[in-house]
C-alpha cells in the first residue's frame, strides 16, 4: 500500500497560561519556521493539513473563536502565521490526544490516509499521547524533531526517544 500522508498539528493555538508556559511559548517560537515548511511541504504534495486544538472550552468548531481566545501580544506571530486555509480541517480535542474521542480517525479513513506527521506542542504530552494513538491504530508515524516544543529541551528529547524507539516513528527533520 502506498502512503498516503496528512499533516496534524496539534495545540498551535496556544494561550501558554499555565505554569510554565512562558517557557513552552520561547520554545515555540523557535520552532515556527519549521511549521511553516512542514505546511509548504504538505500544501507542495497535496497532503491535507488537520488543525487538532485544545478547546479551552470553547466547544464550537470554529478556529477563529479559539483563535481570538488563545491571541496575545506574546503569542500572536505563531496564531496569525498558522491560522487554517480554507481547505485545511479544524478539530477539538477533549484531552491530550488528537484521537481520543475526535472525528479524527474517520476523518482519516476518509481523506485514505494511512501515514500521519506530528506536530505541534507540547511533545511530552499531546504530542505524545496522539503518538501512541496513531501507532495504536497502525498509521505510519512521523514526527519531525524540529517541529515539536515542549516546556524544556530534556522533556522534548525525552518524549522524542520514546516516540522514536517505542512508537517506530522517524522523527528526522523536516
Amino acid at each position: 500500500m502506498s502512503d498516503h500522508k496528512a499533516v496534524l498539528f496539534i495545540d498551535v493555538f496556544n494561550n501558554f497560561d499555565f505554569p510554565s508556559g512562558d517557557k513552552l511559548l520561547e520554545n515555540t517560537k523557535k520552532i515556527l519556521p519549521n511549521w511553516e515548511k512542514l505546511r509548504q511541504k504538505a500544501k507542495e504534495n497535496d497532503w491535507p493539513v488537520i488543525f487538532v486544538n485544545d478547546h479551552y472550552g470553547i466547544w464550537q468548531d470554529n478556529f477563529k473563536k479559539i483563535a481570538n481566545y488563545c491571541r496575545k501580544e506574546a503569542n500572536k506571530e505563531i496564531i496569525d502565521s498558522m491560522m487554517p486555509n480554507e481547505d485545511d480541517y479544524f478539530l477539538l480535542k477533549p484531552k491530550h490526544s488528537a484521537f481520543f474521542q475526535t472525528s479524527l480517525p474517520s476523518l482519516l479513513k476518509e481523506l485514505g490516509c494511512n501515514h500521519v506527521i506530528l506536530a505541534g506542542v507540547a511533545g511530552n504530552i499531546c504530542i505524545i499521547f496522539s503518538a501512541n494513538d496513531a501507532h495504536m491504530r497502525e498509521f505510519k508515524l512521523d514526527v519531525p524533531r524540529n517541529c515539536v516544543a515542549s516546556n524544556t529541551k530534556e522533556q522534548n528529547d525525552d518524549a522524542l526517544r520514546v516516540i522514536e524507539t517505542t512508537l517506530n516513528a522517524n522523527i528526522d527533520h523536516i
